[in-house]
């Protein structure tokens, strides 16, 4: 069974610790200082020993299978800076991690090329953008949390994960945050959060071992990605309370693992009521750990990320490295 040599940028780290996931040879581009997209394996993830770094100026040298880019920078810029002339020519996948900012409807991908192969996180996105003559998939989220983490709900408090909510306005809800907080108490996790009175930017292992507290878990954002960090608060047993827009109108069935809205006053009556009622949180903690696993479980998306990668390669079915199976 073969491992594709996989050169690919840090963007968002916890996506890319999950992608590693999938049985393959990762490589990962680094400078000097580790400017952004350009950190390697940075943080305090555990990364795998199938996650290598390579200095920018040994790049040339190097044999890969297939270069996967992360962002626009990757595609339009750094491909050109720091790749060979042959390695730009090798089967390339772009994967996009946003729904369009510009127009909801009618923008165009920045990828325009039928030789390129443009994966998407969720279908939402995948609606909205319009991707012209690039072939699309769609592969959705897998996460990983700790074995051994039961949800309790003792805290009659919500929680709600998001970084720089300061600074990032009203397209990641930071006035839903605001409006709701000064009704129901809230905590706040995430990079910058002590900004707003929050806990800070939690190592994920703490994060993880401190969500089964909460009562539930708030989604405030009006228009993004379906964030990991809904994924992994299901996979906890959190309930799911947000906004019924983007692909979180999918993710949470009304009554089995959540509630979402668009009023925000009766999505408010759905958090006092949890907060008053824990046997009703107890059974919506139960629908979204069975839906986090069937939908979200890590051996379906290394799956799914072996078979996208097997095809741009032209690696027959059956010939490329599978994951061992697992749910969660």
């Amino acid at each position: 069974m073969r491992r594709l040599r996989v050169l690919t940028w840090h963007v968002h780290g916890s996506y890319l610790y999950y992608l590693t996931q999938a049985p393959h040879e990762f490589y990962l581009p680094v400078k000097p200082g580790r400017p952004e997209g350009y950190g390697g394996r940075s943080g305090s993830l555990p990364w795998g020993a199938n996650v290598h770094e390579v200095p920018v100026e040994a790049l040339p040298e190097q044999q890969f299978d297939v270069v996967l880019f992360q962002s626009r920078r990757n595609y339009e810029c750094d491909q050109f800076e720091v790749l060979s002339a042959a390695q730009r020519r090798l089967p390339r996948v772009y994967l996009e991690h946003d729904p369009p900012r510009e127009s909801p409807t009618d923008t165009r991908h920045p990828v325009d090329d039928p030789d390129v192969l443009l994966v998407h996180v969720t279908p939402f996105n995948a609606l909205m953008w319009d991707a012209g003559r690039t072939p699309v998939r769609v592969v959705e989220h897998g996460v990983l949390v700790p074995d051994g983490l039961a949800y309790t709900g003792e805290l009659e408090r919500g929680i709600v994960v998001v970084n720089d909510l300061a600074r990032r306005g009203r397209r990641l809800g930071r006035d839903v945050f605001d409006t709701v907080r000064a009704h129901v108490p809230l905590d706040l996790a995430g990079m910058d959060s002590a900004a707003l009175g929050g806990l800070g930017d939690l190592p994920l292992r703490e994060l993880h071992a401190r969500l089964g507290r909460y009562r539930f878990f708030f989604n405030p954002i009006r228009y993004t990605s379906l964030g990991l960090a809904v994924c992994e608060a299901m996979m906890l047993g959190l309930p799911i309370l947000g906004l019924a827009t983007t692909e979180m109108s999918t993710a949470v069935q009304r009554g089995v693992n959540g509630y979402v809205e668009t009023d925000l006053g009766r999505l408010l009556g759905h958090m006092r009521r949890l907060l008053a009622d824990p046997a009703e949180a107890a059974a919506l903690s139960a629908g979204a750990r069975r839906i986090a696993r069937e939908r979200f479980g890590i051996g379906r998306f290394a799956a799914d990320w072996s078979r996208v990668l097997g095809e741009v390669t032209g690696c027959p079915p059956g010939q490329v490295a599978e994951p061992a199976r697992r749910t969660a």
